[in-house]
């Protein structure tokens, strides 16, 4: 079996409040749980602008497969620079957790996480109880709630 290693690193200094300051906002803004979502999505993002740095010198094919693959997941993405200028904002709105509040299948983020996490969320019909879940573009309109099951009305019979 495999070693599971972290996805993310703390910050550097624990107490600097301006960092602080903003991860609180950025997490109420995107109804995240704690600050280590945040991380996780900074780390992904540093990964991703990785990848841009290496395929500065490579050739045309190799980028265009590049571009392709963070389009697909629905970034607005031509060239390395547009890469490189990702932010964390633009990674988090591609969470499952914004797209349900943004389709208007759920009034708040904390609603959307708890249908998320009670697996009341079917994208294309399999259940995902992940709200960090990143939503590819073809699959953002085959997403759906599960439809209510009608509790069985008791007839009470009446003697006569």
């Amino acid at each position: 079996m495999k070693r599971k290693h972290k996805t993310y690193s703390k910050p550097k200094r624990a107490f600097d409040k301006i960092r602080i300051q903003e991860e609180t906002k950025i997490k109420k803004e995107f109804g995240l749980k704690n600050k280590r979502e945040i991380w996780k999505a900074d780390a992904r993002i540093k990964e991703i602008r990785e990848r841009a740095k290496k395929l500065i010198s490579a050739d045309e094919k190799e980028k265009e497969a590049f571009f392709n693959r963070l389009r697909k997941t629905g970034f607005k993405v031509n060239s390395i620079g547009d890469v490189l200028s990702l932010d964390l904002k633009n990674y988090l709105k591609r969470r499952l957790q914004t797209v349900l509040v943004d389709k208007k299948m759920a009034n708040t983020l904390k609603s959307a996480r708890q249908l998320i996490t009670h697996k009341k969320v079917l994208i294309r019909g399999d259940i995902v109880n992940s709200p960090s879940y990143i939503i590819p573009i073809e699959l953002e309109n085959k997403i759906s709630l599960k439809p209510h099951k009608e509790k069985k009305a008791v007839k009470q019979e009446v003697k006569e």
